[in-house]
């Protein structure tokens, strides 16, 4: 990625607006600093009903990033597209190339990259998708070709973005941390256990409106009496016809994912918050460098006590 960055004109870094702070990528801001960037809030629709509350929130997003620009983006709904698309276009007449414009795409894992890059192409260019996507993070692996968005007005060449895989937080500051990317889908359903991460939803599920869930079960916080309440409805049941409560943890998880259990943030966003996660992240060069000094000196602990047996 670094070595391509001389080519790219504009940086467009997608994050999941349902944990607008815990996605963001400190490693960014170090690699891409000083660079023109677009920050594009991805499943907006999956986070926001549109209430004051959801207005308020992105106001302080948007003053946060400040000066550089800020979208909410549904890949599904055209005119957020075309907001993106607009942008794209305008920075590509301020810098008045006949070479036209080279974009890049980057976020974490499994925040939407590769469908904002394929609904660009769809509006822009009128063709069909050019990246793959799925549900599990780490689909692309690679930096892809370049893929026009916009057609060259003139003798112009129009604008080429480029995506790039999914790069994962070098250091996740606490459980919760973890706990919140797990369950948006941006660290592989194998890594934390299906039932934890049902119980974490259970509890943003009480703190939103307990009632979304009546269909299966009356409110509780016993998320073992919620799956097997789930599992039941829902026909996931093993031999003898006991509950499948790890069947069930996956399923209703993806029904949140989907936005057919309500749509919220996990992450709480004022001022407050975000300078706690500036702070956290000023001091987390000091704790990868330790980390790494760490895993270094256990490396060559192994080695020593290998030699030691062999000799």
């Amino acid at each position: 990625m670094k070595t391509m960055l001389s080519q790219i004109d504009l940086i467009i870094e997608c994050r999941d607006y349902r944990v607008p702070l815990t996605s963001r990528n400190p490693l960014f801001e170090e690699t891409l600093a000083g660079r023109e960037r677009l920050v594009v809030y991805t499943k907006h629709d999956l986070g926001s009903e549109g209430r004051v509350q959801d207005s308020i929130r992105e106001d302080i997003i948007k003053k946060w990033h400040h000066p550089s620009s800020v979208l909410f983006s549904n890949h599904r709904d055209k005119s957020s597209i075309r907001m993106v698309l607009e942008l794209a276009q305008e920075h590509v007449t301020a810098l008045d190339s006949l070479t036209g414009s080279r974009m890049m795409v980057v976020g974490m894992p499994n925040v939407g990259k590769s469908s904002l890059l394929n609904a660009l192409r769809k509006l822009g260019m009128h063709k069909g998708k050019a990246a793959s996507t799925g549900a599990q993070p780490g689909v692309t692996r690679k930096i892809a070709t370049t893929v026009k968005i916009i057609e060259g007005a003139g003798d112009g060449e129009g604008v080429y973005l480029v995506d790039t895989p999914g790069v994962f937080v070098p250091y996740v500051p606490n459980s919760e941390s973890m706990l919140k990317l797990a369950l948006c889908g941006s660290v592989k359903d194998t890594i934390i256990a299906p039932t934890v991460l049902a119980d974490y939803l259970l509890y943003h599920l009480n703190l939103y409106k307990p009632y979304v869930y009546t269909a299966y079960t009356e409110p509780t916080n016993d998320v073992m009496q919620f799956l097997d309440a789930v599992a039941r409805k829902t026909g996931r049941l093993q031999k003898g016809g006991h509950p499948d409560l790890e069947a069930a943890a996956l399923w209703i998880v993806q029904r949140w994912r989907g936005g057919h259990l309500g749509r919220f943030v996990l992450d709480e966003v004022n001022e407050d918050a975000i300078n706690r996660e500036l702070r956290d992240n000023e001091s987390m060069g000091g704790s990868m460098s330790q980390a790494r000094r760490e895993q270094r000196n256990d490396r060559r602990q192994r080695t020593k006590q290998k030699h030691i047996e062999i000799g």
